[in-house]
């Protein structure tokens, strides 16, 4: 057993300022000298991008759908080993998870597995004794849940934020830790996925302000206590993967402002069987590197469809990679580039690489979203008929053909409902709309590895 001084920071509902208490919290730790180690509750990309811009460490995902119990509590001992204390971003309400009637895929279910106490985020700017009615409503809806501290968002005063302390100091047992005020320069800009990147944000005066308004009006002293009061956990479960002793197979990773989703246990898992990870920018590179394996991840093609177009270079490069054989995996923004063109929000058609005839049409009117089992319903790059892995579909285009595609695995929802096909595959091309989680099917990492690895032998030879 180890001690893993851990916190749940859980909102009321989507929109109350999870995310920039999250990050506020984070920034005024690192400010105070700890090492704090981050995560995120489900299967989101963006917020675990400002996760790591404020503690300059990778974010990990910790998904009850996805991965299930034995690997939230592996990833998260994993990770947390070496840290001061960790905290965990909810996500959505406490509450609100893949079914109404269930807890699955929760921020509370995640808390319980990992047994860590939850500070309740609440937008406190219209509200006084009301407040403790509904902390009161929160802490005590799940009895096996430990809802012990609250922190309000959006109060203008001191003197606001005492009326509610003294609410919820008079009518319940959760510690009010603090506030934050209502501040036009802490907010991050939204658009279609969410909230813009973290790379995005220039020179990082936007985690000097959230760290600021932290260290002014939240007690950072009781938020320490909170997470030394989780107790202990048993230490981390070795990754039920085997290191390849094969020659070491060079994977170039496509990361920059298109194509920037990756979830770092996916890249963890392709080193465990084998890889190297080397990364590239189809936006700003003229060649590739020396690679046997491309991954393509998600991003905002769509936002720079012009300057993908622009680097014809780049688009031939890969599209001559592909029909010699070499190994490509992408999901969703990769899927887009590796069509015949992107038509933006705007109407514009912008020139991709053309290896599946379709093309990627944007509609603000059609998202696309759930969680997803992936089934090989043929043989392909990710293993045997037969082969099943679990992610997550998110997105605004839809494939318009051009001549019938061929598509390699059977898609399903969380209720196990069919959603059609997925997985776009031509040559040693994989496409899939739907991001996977590796560590669920590690076997996913050793075959994309293996396949890799023989594409480059009979490359060399034929190129001999």
């Amino acid at each position: 057993m180890k001690n893993y001084p851990r916190l749940v920071i859980a909102g009321t509902s989507s929109g109350v300022g999870k995310t920039t208490a999250t990050l506020a919290i984070l920034t005024a730790l690192r400010e105070r000298g700890r090492l704090v180690q981050p995560f995120k509750v489900g299967p989101d990309f963006i917020d675990p991008s400002h996760h790591r811009a404020a503690t300059g460490r990778p974010s990990r995902n910790l998904d009850g759908w996805m991965l299930g119990a034995d690997l939230n509590h592996s990833i998260f001992a994993r990770a947390a080993a070496d840290a001061d204390l960790s905290i965990i971003e909810g996500m959505m309400g406490l509450f609100d998870g893949s079914s109404p009637v269930n807890e699955v895929g929760s921020t509370a279910e995640l808390a319980k597995q990992l047994n860590a106490p939850v500070l309740l985020v609440v937008d406190g700017s219209a509200m006084a004794r009301s407040a403790a009615a509904m902390v009161t409503g929160y802490a005590h809806f799940d009895p096996a849940l430990r809802v012990t501290g609250v922190l309000f968002n959006r109060v203008g005063s001191d003197g606001h934020y005492q009326l509610l302390k003294a609410a919820v100091e008079q009518e319940t047992d959760v510690i009010p830790v603090g506030y934050l005020r209502p501040d036009v320069s802490m907010a991050i800009p939204d658009r279609h996925l969410g909230l813009v990147m973290a790379m995005e944000q220039g020179d990082g005066q936007l985690y000097q302000r959230l760290a600021k308004a932290a260290l002014e009006t939240v007690n950072l002293d009781r938020i320490e206590a909170l997470a030394h009061s989780s107790g202990t956990l048993p230490e981390a479960i070795s990754q039920p993967i085997m290191k390849n002793r094969d020659r070491t197979v060079r994977i170039g990773v496509a990361q920059d402002r298109a194509f920037c989703f990756y979830y770092p246990d996916n890249l963890d898992v392709l080193k465990a069987a084998g890889a190297e990870v080397v990364t590239f920018s189809p936006l700003s590179d003229q060649v590739l590197p020396e690679i046997e394996m491309l991954y393509l991840g998600g991003g905002y093609p769509e936002l720079h469809g012009e300057a993908l177009a622009k680097n014809t270079a780049m688009r031939a490069a890969v599209k001559r990679f592909a029909e010699r054989g070499g190994v490509i995996y992408a999901e969703c923004g990769g899927l887009m580039y590796l069509t015949e063109s992107i038509r933006d929000f705007d109407g514009r058609s912008h020139e991709m690489v053309g290896i599946f005839p379709a093309e990627t049409v944007m509609r603000k009117r059609s998202l696309t979203l759930g969680y997803r089992t992936v089934e090989c319903s043929r043989r392909c790059i990710l293993g045997e008929v037969g082969v099943t892995a679990r992610g997550h579909e998110f997105h605004y285009s839809t494939l318009v053909a051009r001549e019938p595609l061929q598509y390699a695995c059977a898609l399903s929802d969380a209720d196990g409902r069919s959603k059609g096909e997925d997985g776009l595959t031509k040559h040693n091309v994989l496409a899939l709309y739907t991001h996977l989680h590796f560590a669920r099917q590690p076997r996913i990492g050793t075959a994309l590895v293996d396949v890799a690895r023989q594409s480059a032998v009979r490359m060399s030879m034929n190129a001999g």
